[in-house]
């Protein structure tokens, strides 16, 4: 028996059409897994499923508003319809808003947290009686390492991360009854495009993440394929609750 083995499988990445996302789906279709692909870009949506197809993997787009609750519940529903069932969840949709605490206006500060708190909630709570119907289930919330530190800019992002880590935890014990293992993934420092804007925004950025990070480097995407993997398959039956750094070390230095 392949612990590891996704075969037969069928996973959901919100916002898994680049960077973080990506990755972990990359990893997943490698794995056997069925992916599906889901975001507000269509034409990148149906790049990524290209990519992961190449892999020869099943996979498929759609084209989701998470801050919409009808296209969050339409998203599984969907998934259901198009290849049967629903095994695995990541809720990998966020943004961020990079400004001092005193210069957010309300509708930006509900627009990070709808963006990356409460549409987790709402796709998990959608998701939730699919996996129930099969006997097992596996959630994967991605917060942050600013889910454990804090930054003068990332006041709404920081609230909704560290939302991530506390609902990751009160869902694990919900629905552990149910064979639902619910866990969150902290990254640290990583590559994106996200990321390439905070190093414009914050010049020092880049140095100061390099000095701090005992790996000395930056992550890519493609650091997250195998924890998504572990996180996705029968390894990880008896592990949930759990908030895992994937951060080059960054987090555990003093």
């Amino acid at each position: 028996m392949n612990l590891f083995d996704l075969s037969g499988r069928v996973a959901i990445v919100t916002g898994g059409n680049g960077g973080i996302g990506l990755g972990m789906a990359l990893g997943m279709a490698r794995a056997g897994a069925t992916v599906v692909v889901a975001g507000r870009d269509a034409a990148k949506n149906a790049a990524a499923v290209k990519e992961l197809q190449a892999t020869g993997a099943k996979a498929s787009a759609s084209n989701v508003d998470v801050l919409v609750e009808a296209s969050c519940h339409a998203l599984i529903a969907d998934t259901v319809k198009a290849h049967g069932r629903l095994d695995i969840l990541v809720n990998n949709a966020g943004i961020n808003i990079r400004k001092q605490p005193q210069e957010y206006t309300l509708v930006e500060w509900h627009r990070v947290l709808d963006s990356n708190l409460t549409s987790a909630f709402v796709c998990s709570q959608a998701a939730y009686p699919e996996m129930k119907k099969t006997g097992s289930g596996k959630l994967i919330n991605i917060g942050s390492m600013m889910s454990i530190f804090g930054a003068s800019f990332t006041t709404a992002y920081a609230a909704s991360k560290g939302g991530i880590v506390q609902m990751t935890k009160a869902m694990a014990t919900a629905w552990a009854k149910d064979n639902i293992q619910v866990n969150a993934i902290l990254p640290g420092w990583i590559d994106t495009a996200l990321t390439q804007r905070a190093r414009h925004d914050v010049p020092t950025l880049h140095d100061s993440v390099l000095k701090r990070t005992p790996a000395g480097r930056w992550g890519t995407p493609n650091d997250f394929a195998g924890i998504a993997v572990f996180l996705a398959s029968s390894a990880s039956d008896f592990v949930t609750g759990a908030a895992i750094t994937v951060d080059g070390g960054y987090s555990v230095q003093g």
